[in-house]
């Protein structure tokens, strides 16, 4: 695997020249020796592989998140940096130098690294400030005092300097466990779930708060969660891990919207995808006729091709489609056939989910694929009820080959979609 890039091989978009392009970036920002480079790390317990040929760096200052599920290896690469597990094989550098593999170890306490544990494991007989002065031993009385003064300033706790945790809330414990990391001005900071144990309000402001925090320090961070939400709000590079490997990185909105796998399209929010037959200019689906150009990347090679594009559920728009009884009076879209001959609009609202402002509707089209999309809460939809369902974006789409598709699903589906006619 490339430094920093890792391709996979079900990616969907001119993968070539967006790898060049991600690797010269990399190049231009990290002109220096990045400050911690990972290579071909692997990671066994028994027999069982958790992280196999990892590979990625990064450069001074930037926010870094290993985002996956669990059990996926990122909680143990960070171990692996830290220095509390060795790796099988593989080499980990800080600032050009191993301190993992190569013959070489260095011990923790040595390699400069603070952690912030999900925990965020306070001594609770010592004070705010004592905590973040508990690394400073190598430095006078004065110089401590100096430094805690000025890190809980910066974390926004001088008033709670005598405080115990116990006194605290949790996310001014965070802050004092973050600021006691940065104490020992560490080469590299690691967040282990750093969010994990707080509500869900104060967890939105917290990792606003710390993200702040770390640029103002200019220390180089890696954070690892599981929570989609939180590495796109606080990372400047996004790495998304599954069974122990990077499938794919980059700067979050790129990840997002040009996906390079179907899993770090499902991984990163709701996933729906409408199979389409490239012909010409245009990509023929069930909800209309796609502009060839909207559609990313999309290579000569793939003409009269099925395809399936990812729809995000503000991509598209359910339209109750009324039926009119023999009057003329509208009626409720029930999906009854109007003249016997077929049913009214192009698909059936099976599953509806109130999420407050908005409503997460699943619908079926004619063929039986699933699509989710979202409506404002005023914007009532009956389940089991006909709607049109139409393609609303006006970015560019991502997409994958029928062939791709997980080995689960039905062959049938992409006969019927023209795969292979």
């Amino acid at each position: 695997m490339s430094d920093s890039v890792l391709s996979n091989s079900n990616s969907n978009s001119n993968l070539d020249s967006n790898r060049d392009g991600r690797e010269l970036n990399a190049q231009d920002a990290g002109a220096e020796t990045p400050v911690l480079t990972l290579e071909d790390l692997s990671k066994r317990y028994g027999s069982e592989p958790v992280i196999e040929d990892l590979s990625l760096s990064v450069t001074e200052g930037e926010i870094l998140t290993l985002l996956g599920p669990s059990g996926c290896g990122k909680t143990t690469t960070l171990r692996l940096i830290a220095g509390l597990d060795r790796p099988d094989s593989g080499t980990i550098r800080l600032n050009g130098e191993p301190v993992s593999g190569e013959g070489s170890f260095v011990a923790p306490e040595e390699r400069g690294v603070g952690v912030v544990f999900q925990e965020f494991a306070l001594f609770p007989h010592l004070t705010a400030a004592e905590n973040v002065a508990f690394g400073l031993q190598d430095l006078s009385a004065e110089e401590t005092d100096r430094r805690v003064e000025g890190l809980l300033d910066l974390v926004g706790l001088e008033a709670q300097a005598d405080s115990y945790p116990d006194e605290l809330s949790g996310g001014q414990q965070q802050r004092v466990a973050l600021a006691r990391s940065l104490a020992p001005e560490p080469e590299i900071l690691l967040l282990d779930e750093p969010f994990s144990n707080l509500d869900v309000d104060l967890r939105v402001a917290m990792r606003e708060e710390v993200r702040d925090i770390i640029k103002e320090a200019g220390v180089t961070a890696i954070s690892v969660t599981h929570d989609q939400e939180e590495a796109m709000s606080i990372s400047d590079r996004v790495a998304v891990v599954n069974d122990g490997r990077i499938e794919q990185i980059g700067e979050p909105e790129n990840v997002f919207q040009h996906p390079e796998s179907r899993f770090v399209a499902g991984f990163l929010g709701y996933a729906s995808f409408i199979p389409g037959r490239v012909r010409g200019d245009v990509v023929e689906t069930d909800v209309g006729a796609v502009p060839r150009g909207q559609i990313h990347g999309l290579a000569p090679e793939y003409d009269d091709t099925c395809i399936d594009i990812l729809v995000r559920p503000d991509d598209v728009y359910a339209k109750p489609i009324p039926v009119a009884d023999g009057d003329g009076a509208v009626i409720e879209a029930d999906g009854s056939d109007r003249d016997g001959d077929g049913r009214v609009g192009n698909a059936e609202v099976k599953a509806k989910r109130y999420l407050g402002p908005t409503i997460l509707y699943e619908v079926a089209l004619d063929d039986g694929t699933r699509v989710q999309c979202m409506h404002n809460h005023d914007e009532q939809v009956a389940l089991d009820s006909r709607v049109d369902l139409t393609l609303q974006a006006d970015h560019e789409l991502a997409w994958f080959p029928c062939e791709q598709r997980p080995a689960i699903e039905n062959r049938e589906d992409q006969l019927r979609h023209g795969a292979d006619d």
